[in-house]
């Protein structure tokens, strides 16, 4: 069986991106014991990579490398935004522990979409947020395997998401 849209894809795969030295540097792995489930066609992922995986079936490898604008497009600097600090206070007051650099914070656009920003400076009434996706600007390497295709359930269908083993559990 090949990957089709609405089929749940389990992988296993090996993440390397270019660092500041041009050198390959593993930053993620999804193993056999730990593989990575999604819903193909409404994964979130780089329309490429689903793109390069379309044609697998079950214990197909696959190796390739996904350029910046094929996979989280490039690094924006006008993503890079200050805000003002009041805007992380809770009734007069900052939640300890979030406004801390390096944190990724979940937030609301004023046209109330949603969007994470990570955290890269903060003063005393600003805070930096960087909003692009980590990976925006990052030749990505990925080596892996397809290890399980099945039809997703309607109701994985209606909340765009995998259940069970492998997805959300609820």
């Amino acid at each position: 069986m090949e990957i089709a849209p609405n089929q749940v894809v389990g992988l296993t795969y090996e993440l390397n991106i270019k660092n500041e030295t041009d050198e390959w540097q593993l930053i993620e792995v999804a193993s056999t014991d730990n593989p990575m489930y999604f819903i193909f066609g409404m994964s979130g992922l780089p329309e490429e990579f689903e793109n390069r995986i379309a044609t697998l079936s079950v214990g197909n490898d696959f190796e390739f490398t996904l350029s910046p604008e094929e996979g989280y497009g490039d690094f924006d600097p006008e993503a890079v935004v200050e805000l003002p600090i009041d805007v992380f206070m809770v009734d007069g007051k900052i939640e300890e522990g979030i406004l801390e650099v390096g944190n990724m914070i979940p937030m609301t656009n004023e046209d109330d979409s949603r969007l994470v920003g990570q955290v890269v400076e903060i003063n005393d009434q600003m805070v930096v947020m960087d909003f692009n996706h980590p990976l925006a600007g990052r030749e990505m390497a990925f080596k892996g395997q397809i290890i399980e295709i099945r039809d997703a359930t309607a109701d994985e269908l209606d909340h765009g998401h995998v259940n069970g083993t492998g997805g959300i559990m609820h």
